[in-house]
């Protein structure tokens, strides 16, 4: 599995919009191939600050969601309300049974 972490921070007056740029994209990618999990969070000690977490099945299931033109479009729009540029971090990932 592939994990995917990363944080936008916005702008005091861009967060609504970026929050729902956030929201409509994590939701779009749901519905992709492989996508096992994509949500946003907003950060309990800065409300500007959002979260993304995402679990794709493999490294080609991320390769073919980066190649889809709404998610470009997604990034182009959020570095636009984005109050400073931030990045995401990719793991790969085993479970563990307990």
């Amino acid at each position: 599995m592939i994990v995917v972490t990363g944080t936008i921070l916005a702008r005091s007056d861009t967060v609504a919009e970026l929050t729902a740029l956030c929201v409509a994209h994590a939701q779009r990618s749901r519905a992709e191939p492989g996508c096992v999990s994509h949500n946003i969070h907003v950060d309990s000690e800065d409300p500007l600050r959002l979260f993304f977490y995402e679990q794709w099945a493999d490294r080609d299931a991320l390769a073919a969601h980066f190649r889809v033109p709404a998610s470009l479009d997604f990034v182009r729009a959020a570095r636009g309300l984005a109050a400073e540029r931030t990045g995401a971090r990719i793991f790969e990932a085993t479970a563990i049974a307990l």
